[in-house]
C-alpha cells in the first residue's frame, strides 16, 4: 500500500503557566524577510495558465499581493514559521549528521569546472594563519539557486529572471541565493528515501554512473517501506548511490565516471513524476547524485532542472552525503528529522555548498 500524499496538520500546543497556548506564527515576515501568505496551492492539473510558458509554470503563486517586488524563493514559501516549529517534534535522539560531502572528494568535477583549492596563508607579524578556498560552488555538495538553470525552450529563469538580469550592463541581484538567508535559510522537516537501500533489496542491479531511472512509483514504494509519510513542505532527500560509488571507485575511474561521464543514475523526469512532485508540496529536494535527476533527461518538456528551478522556483540539492544519514535512519528505524541548511548569504550568488545538518 501506498503512503498518503502530504498532508498539513495543525501547530502542536504548548504548556505555558498550567495554560495550553498555540505558539505565534508570523506567516507575513521571517527575519524581517516578507513572504507569500499561506494559501492552498492548486493542483498540478489545475495550475494557473502563463502566458507563453508550459503548463509546467507556477508562476506568480508565490508572489505577495503587498509587494512590488515578484518573488524570488519559490517553494522554500512553503517553509513557514508554523512548519519549522513543528518540524522540531523530530529530534528524539539528540543525533547530528553533517550531510556536506568533503570538498576533498571533489577532484574530478564534471562540465569543465574547477576543483576546489584550499591555500593557507602565515598571518604577518603574528603566530596564526588565514586561509584561502577558491572553487566552483557546482564542485561538491552544493544548492542549485535560482540563477542557476533557466527553462531551455524560453531561457527564461524563475519567475520571468532573463539572462540580461543576471550577467551585464542592466544586471540585478534578482533571484540571488542571498534571498534563502534572508528567509532564514533551509529550515525544516526533511525526510530521507533510501531507494539505495530499497533497490537492492528488491534485486536491483544498477550502477549510479548510468543512466537508471528511479520513477514516482518507486519512491512512493521506498516511502511505504519505510513507514514514512509525506507533510506539505517537506525537504526531501533521496539516497541513489553516487557518493558510495564514488568511495569505492579509482581514481581512474571516478574520472571516467564524472569528468569524461555523460549519464547518471537520479529521479526520472516525467509528466507522471513532475505530477507528483508539485502534490507533494515539498519546499525543496536534494540527493547524493551529482545531477539529482536521471541524466540526459529523455523528455525537456519535464526535464527537472527546468521545471524545479525554473518554473517553480524549487532548489535541488546535490551531491549530499548520504550514507551515514542512511545508517542512523536504519539503526533508528525512522526517516524523518529536523533539518537546517545556512547556504552562502553572497548577494546574486548562483549556487552554495548546503552547509546542512539533519538532527534526529
Amino acid at each position: 500500500m501506498s503512503p498518503p500524499a502530504a498532508t498539513d496538520v495543525g501547530m502542536p500546543e504548548m504548556k505555558k503557566n498550567g495554560t495550553t497556548q498555540k505558539p505565534a506564527a508570523d506567516t507575513d515576515s521571517v527575519n524581517g524577510f516578507k513572504h507569500a501568505p499561506q494559501k492552498p496551492l492548486p493542483d498540478f492539473k489545475d495550475l494557473p495558465r502563463v502566458a507563453g510558458m508550459p503548463p509546467t509554470c507556477a508562476w506568480g503563486l508565490f508572489d505577495t499581493p503587498s509587494s512590488s517586488q515578484p518573488d524570488e524563493i519559490g517553494t522554500l514559501n512553503l517553509l513557514t514559521p508554523e512548519r519549522k516549529v513543528r518540524a522540531r517534534q523530530e529530534i528524539q535522539h539528540g543525533i547530528t549528521v553533517a550531510i556536506t560531502w568533503s570538498l576533498d572528494n571533489c577532484e574530478t568535477p564534471h562540465s569543465g569546472r574547477m576543483r576546489p583549492e584550499h591555500r593557507i596563508k602565515r598571518l604577518p607579524d603574528w603566530v596564526g594563519h588565514d586561509d584561502e578556498i577558491r572553487m566552483n560552488t557546482q564542485s561538491g555538495s552544493q544548492w542549485d539557486g535560482l540563477r542557476h538553470w533557466a527553462h531551455q525552450l524560453t531561457g527564461l529563469f524563475y519567475n520571468g529572471v532573463q539572462l540580461k538580469d543576471i550577467m551585464g550592463p542592466e544586471s540585478s541581484l534578482r533571484n540571488g541565493i542571498d534571498q534563502w538567508s534572508k528567509h532564514g535559510g533551509i529550515v525544516g522537516r526533511g525526510i530521507l528515501l533510501d531507494y539505495l537501500s530499497w533497490a537492492e533489496s528488491q534485486g536491483i542491479d544498477y550502477s549510479s554512473i548510468e543512466r537508471h531511472t528511479i520513477s514516482e512509483k518507486d519512491l512512493e514504494a521506498v516511502a511505504a517501506s519505510q513507514g514514512t509519510n509525506f507533510e506539505v513542505g517537506d525537504i526531501l532527500l533521496v539516497r541513489s548511490g553516487f557518493v558510495k560509488w564514488h568511495n569505492n571507485a579509482s581514481d581512474a575511474e571516478r574520472k571516467a565516471g564524472i569528468a569524461d561521464g555523460e549519464a547518471w543514475a537520479g529521479v526520472e523526469g516525467t509528466e507522471a513524476s513532475v505530477e507528483w512532485f508539485w502534490n507533494h508540496h515539498f519546499a525543496a529536494v536534494g540527493g547524493d547524485a551529482n545531477v539529482f535527476e536521471a541524466w540526459p533527461a529523455k523528455d525537456e518538456r519535464y526535464r527537472l532542472h527546468d521545471v524545479f528551478l525554473a518554473m517553480w522556483g524549487m532548489p535541488i540539492g546535490e551531491m549530499f552525503d548520504l550514507d551515514e544519514l542512511a545508517e542512523v535512519c536504519k539503526r533508528h528505524q525512522r526517516w524523518s528529522f529536523f533539518f537546517t541548511s545556512a547556504p552562502l548569504n553572497f548577494p546574486g550568488g548562483v549556487a552554495s555548498p548546503p552547509n546542512a545538518i539533519c538532527v534526529l
